[in-house]
This record gives structure tokens, C-alpha cells and sequence, in this order.
């Protein structure tokens, strides 16, 4: 598990990082989402133990990382531009990382460095954008750590190879150990990979959920009444996050379960009423619009 307690980071008089409390659980596919510049490459920096937090506490199975490096051994950073060593090719790399990290499967390497169509003797400064993105998803996959930290790592992938990462990280997270947190700009990137997923903006952590849970408690429903007493007792009773009003049609958005909030409508009478479903953004959108953000804005 992962825990961040009250981490701050400053660089100068810039706050890259205030007051983050986050919790990534063991074998869960976490989702970090924030615009540029909120803070997401600081704070992973400091999970891998590249930057030491200015204040609070990061621990990577109640261990600190910083200047620790067997809590670092059991953790794979790729960043948005990820080094290499000059003129290396991907069988160098391979060879380097195996030096630090063990148990570094290179004949795995070597079987899906062609299965991704990856010349292994090329030199790695002459890829594409796109295929150091590959590279380096694969040297963190066949390193075998327990956490693998991915900083925009579908930012460059066309839609096919992105479904292929999310397919090797669904095998990984099935036949072993293995816990991916994925820092993203755009959340319907992740939507449908995460199990949980937090919100970072100016430096600040705005709200961390499981989906599923968030799913399986916030609904929308659609629904006509005859009178509008009915509709404005309905109203008063539940746990609203956003009502409108189109004509005789009401929209409103309601935390509760799909069946308590069904059966409190149909206590009205209602000429009509539906749930409908809501995409992971509407979601989020609803949620953020009640503390006072528009996350529109923020990461769409």
C-alpha cells in the first residue's frame, strides 16, 4: 500500500504540492488526474524517492522511500519523458535496469519487444514519441516491481496500442502482485482501467473515490409530475447534488441506492420516471460542482 499523509513540496516560493493525503491500496489500478501543472509529476517523484516532501510522510508498505533503496527496489517510475542512456538501444536498457532491479524478466523483454514490433539492436533516439512510450511500459512491466508509476504514459499511444497496455496491465494485476498508478490529464483515458481515482489541482488533492462505489451511489433520474406539490415534497426528501427543471421534465441527480431512490419517486406518483445512467464524467462533473469546482475546466 501506498500512503501520503500531509506531503507539500516547494520549489522556491512555488507550491508544486500542498497538503496531499492519498491511500493507493494494494493490487488497485489508481488513477491520478489533474491538468498540467497540478502537482502530479512532483508527487510522483516523491512516491519513487527522486524528491524528499518538504513536510508529511510518504510510505510504500509502511516504509519510507526516500534514500531507501529497498523500498525503491519495488518500485518502477516511468516519466512523461523517460531517460535513456545515450545511443542506447532497448537490449541495453534491459541490461541496465536488470543491474537494479533482479528480478527483471529479460526473456519476456525480448519476446514482447516483438510482439510490439520494436527493433531491439535500434537505437533508442532515433524512435518515435510513441514507441519510447512502448519501451518504456514494457521495461516497467518485465522489471516485476510491485508498484509501476505512470506519469501521461498513454499521452503519444494511438487508441490500439493504449488498449494493449490496459490488456498487460489487466494480465499483471490478475498473475501477481502488482498495484499501477497512472497520472493522467484526462480522465476518460482511465475510466474504463481504474478502481479508484484522485483529483489533483493546484497542488491540492480535491477528492479521491472508487468508481465502482461512486457508480453504485450517485443516479440521475428523469421524471414528469402532476402537481407540484408532489414534485416539491419529493424534493425535500432527497439527497440532491443537482436539480433542473426543462419544462415539466425534472433532471436530478441524487446520491442513495438505484432501488431506495426509485421506490422514494414512485412514492409520488409520478407520471414518468427513469434512472439513467451516468458515464464516469458526469459523475465526476456533479460531484466537483458541489465543492465549488468546475472540473470541466480542470481535466476535460
Amino acid at each position: 500500500m501506498i500512503a501520503a499523509t500531509h506531503v507539500y513540496k516547494c520549489f522556491g516560493k512555488i507550491e508544486a504540492v500542498k497538503d496531499v493525503s492519498v491511500t493507493v491500496k494494494k493490487g488497485e489500478v489508481f488513477g491520478l488526474i489533474g491538468t498540467n501543472g497540478a502537482g502530479k509529476s512532483t508527487f510522483l517523484r516523491m512516491v519513487c524517492g527522486v524528491l524528499k516532501p518538504d513536510d508529511g510522510e510518504i510510505l510504500i508498505d509502511d516504509r519510507p522511500v526516500y534514500e531507501n533503496p529497498d523500498a525503491k527496489r519495488d518500485i518502477f517510475y516511468i516519466s512523461d519523458d523517460q531517460f535513456y542512456l545515450t545511443n542506447a538501444t532497448p537490449i541495453e536498457m534491459m541490461h541496465f535496469y536488470k543491474d537494479y532491479y533482479p528480478a527483471f524478466d529479460m526473456e519476456r523483454f525480448k519476446e514482447m519487444l516483438v510482439k510490439f514490433q520494436l527493433d531491439s539492436k535500434r537505437k533508442i533516439n532515433t524512435f518515435s514519441k510513441g514507441m519510447k512510450k512502448q519501451l518504456s511500459v514494457l521495461l516497467g512491466v518485465c522489471a516485476n516491481t510491485k508498484y509501476l508509476l505512470c506519469d501521461e504514459t498513454f499521452d503519444g499511444l494511438d487508441p490500439v496500442m493504449r488498449q494493449a497496455v490496459k490488456s498487460i496491465f489487466a494480465g499483471e494485476l490478475t498473475n501477481r502482485d502488482f498495484t499501477p498508478v497512472i497520472a493522467s490529464h484526462n480522465l476518460r483515458e482511465l475510466e474504463d482501467i481504474c478502481d479508484s481515482v484522485g483529483v489533483l489541482h493546484q497542488g491540492g488533492v480535491l477528492m479521491q473515490k472508487d468508481l465502482e462505489e461512486m457508480k453504485l451511489n450517485i443516479h440521475t433520474i428523469q421524471c414528469v409530475f402532476a402537481n407540484q406539490t408532489d414534485e416539491e415534497q419529493l424534493l425535500q426528501v432527497l439527497d440532491i447534488v443537482k436539480a433542473e427543471k426543462r419544462g415539466m421534465l425534472n433532471l436530478i441527480t441524487v446520491r442513495g441506492k438505484r432501488d431506495e431512490i426509485l421506490a422514494m419517486v414512485n412514492a409520488y406518483s409520478p407520471i414518468f420516471a427513469e434512472i439513467l445512467p451516468l458515464s464516469l464524467e458526469e459523475i465526476f462533473i456533479s460531484e466537483t460542482e458541489v465543492i465549488g469546482y468546475d472540473i470541466k475546466k480542470l481535466i476535460f
